[in-house]
C-alpha cells in the first residue's frame, strides 16, 4: 500500500438517476476516513435535480471546474460518458462505457472497474460452477461489463439478451471482436425460455430488481435448479430474481460483492491509495441487511 500523503483532500461524486440509497458514499468516506484521508463524496441525482442524461457532458464539465479529483458514474449515463472524455482505459474502451472518471492534469480520464469487479465477485461467490453456456441479460453499461467480465474468466459461450435488440446486437459483436467469433450471439428476448433451458447459469445486469425498478427482467418461472443466478443489483440484496431462484434450488450470487470491489477500486484510482478490501466487505455487511455479514466472512479471492 502506497503512503498516505499528509493532508491529502479529495472531493469525489456519483452522477446518475434515484441514487439516493447508494451505498457507495459511505463505503468511500468511512474508508478514507481509516486512512486518515480528507474526503467528501457527493450524490449528483439527476432525478433530483431534474435534468437528461444527455446532460452528462456538461456535468461532467462542471464537477471538474468545482475542482473534483473524479466521479462514479452509474444508469443511465456509462455509455452516455464516453464521448465527453479525453482517453478511456483498455477495458472502458472495449466495452464502450465507463463508471469512474479520473480528472488529473486538466484531463478527464475513463475507466470501468465493474469488470474486474464482477469477476472479483464471480470467482469469490461461484467459484465452482459449470460456464460453458450462459446468458447475459440487458446489454447495457452494466450488460458490457459482465458479458466482457465472464469471457475473460473463461467462460464458453455467452448469449446476450435485451428487449433493445440493437444494444445487444452490437454487444455481441464487440464481444466476438475481442474473445472469438463463436463466443458469443444474441437472442431475442421472445426466445428466453429456451435459451435458459440449455444454459449453465444467468447474469441479470438490467434495473429490473431495484428499489426504484421493482420486479423482474424476464419470468421467474423459467428458472430451474440446474441454473445458478448472478445478479448485479444490490439495493436490495435479496432481489425478486434471487428469492425466486433460490426458492427453485438454484445456486446464487447477490451484487453486494461487486460493489464492494467497484468502490475499492475506484477509490484507488481517485486517490492513489489502495484501500483495505476486507474492511470495506465489513463495512457493506453493517449497512445492508443481515444477509450481508456472508459477504465478510468468506475469503477474499481474485
Amino acid at each position: 500500500m502506497r503512503p498516505v500523503p499528509v493532508g491529502s483532500r479529495h472531493l469525489v461524486g456519483l452522477i446518475g438517476a434515484d441514487i439516493g440509497p447508494s451505498l457507495t458514499p459511505p463505503l468511500h468516506e468511512r474508508e478514507a476516513e481509516r486512512l486518515g484521508l480528507g474526503y467528501a463524496y457527493e450524490r449528483i441525482d439527476l432525478t433530483a435535480l431534474g435534468l437528461a442524461p444527455e446532460r452528462i457532458g456538461a456535468l461532467l464539465g462542471t464537477v471538474r471546474d468545482l475542482g473534483f479529483s473524479g466521479v462514479n458514474v452509474t444508469h443511465p449515463c456509462k455509455q452516455l460518458a464516453v464521448a465527453h472524455l479525453d482517453d478511456l482505459s483498455p477495458d472502458a474502451a472495449a466495452l464502450g462505457a465507463v463508471n469512474t472518471v479520473v480528472f488529473r492534469d486538466g484531463r478527464a480520464s475513463g475507466h470501468n472497474t465493474d469488470l474486474p469487479a464482477f469477476q472479483r465477485n464471480f470467482v469469490r461467490g461461484l467459484p465452482d460452477v459449470d460456464t460453458g453456456h450462459v446468458v447475459v441479460v440487458g446489454a447495457g453499461g452494466a450488460g458490457a461489463a459482465v458479458a466482457h467480465a465472464a469471457l475473460g474468466l473463461g467462460v464458453g459461450r455467452i448469449v446476450i439478451v435485451d428487449t433493445r435488440h440493437e444494444h445487444a446486437e452490437a454487444l455481441a459483436a464487440a464481444l466476438r471482436d475481442r474473445y472469438g467469433a463463436e463466443r458469443a450471439r444474441v437472442a431475442r428476448a421472445d426466445a428466453i425460455a429456451r435459451e435458459l433451458r440449455a444454459a449453465d447459469g444467468v447474469i441479470h445486469a438490467t434495473p429490473a430488481g431495484m428499489e426504484t425498478h421493482p420486479g423482474t427482467a424476464f419470468p421467474p418461472d423459467l428458472l430451474h435448479a440446474g441454473l445458478w443466478v448472478a445478479d448485479v443489483v444490490y439495493r436490495p440484496l435479496e432481489t425478486e430474481l434471487l428469492r425466486e431462484a433460490r426458492e427453485r434450488g438454484c445456486r446464487t450470487l447477490d451484487g453486494g460483492g461487486m460493489a464492494v470491489f467497484q468502490a475499492a477500486l475506484s477509490f484507488a484510482l481517485f486517490t492513489g491509495v489502495e484501500p483495505d478490501v476486507g474492511r470495506m466487505l465489513r463495512h457493506f455487511a453493517t449497512l445492508t441487511e443481515p444477509t450481508a455479514a456472508a459477504l465478510a466472512a468468506g475469503p477474499e479471492r481474485g
